[in-house]
């Protein structure tokens, strides 16, 4: 290990939990969009309408969304990772990718699951088309950006973990 760790080690450390912040803060404006547009909307619609279950739907899901950005965000700590050791920063690093990564397979599952019911909302015996239809328009959305979002929060958080190995090489 090189004499350069003990002053990049802290500035990695702080730069990738900022990141992981910011990324929340991200995910927590997504949700509070939501939250305003569709909570107004979902007020506003026919209730037997397919916009009515979208936006009920959206609601829903931003809830969801709102917590978990809040308690990232609560637990976020950029200027207490300083002092973590080079095993430690690893070991974060690649559980925080694991987790990125777990995301991206539920958000595949999300539009997947978006397909069937609208697939199942369109066929003629179904029941309650609206609501089926509706939902997995929500789930299109909701399951798209945070595609979009665990995608690009992974391939900007990756970027430390060359950082860290780099740190590794004699």
């Amino acid at each position: 290990m090189g004499a350069d760790i003990p002053a990049a080690l802290p500035a990695l450390n702080h730069g990738r939990e900022l990141l992981a912040e910011h990324g929340m803060a991200v995910l927590g404006t997504w949700a509070l969009l939501n939250l305003l547009v569709s909570g107004y909307l979902v007020a506003r619609t026919d209730a037997r309408s397919e916009t009515h279950y979208f936006h009920q739907m959206n609601v829903g899901w931003n809830f969801v969304n709102a917590v978990l950005a809040v308690v990232g965000i609560v637990r976020a700590n950029p200027n207490h990772v300083t002092g973590l050791t080079l095993a430690a920063s690893l070991e974060a690093q690649f559980d925080f990718e694991k987790i990125l990564l777990l995301n991206v397979g539920l958000d595949v599952a999300y539009l997947a699951i978006g397909s069937g019911l609208r697939a199942r909302g369109q066929a003629t015996e179904s029941q309650r088309p609206e609501r089926l239809l509706g939902f997995g328009r929500s789930l299109w959305l909701q399951g798209g950006f945070l595609l979009l979002f665990d995608t690009g929060f992974y391939l900007l958080y990756h970027r430390y973990a060359a950082a860290l190995l780099a740190l590794v090489q004699p």
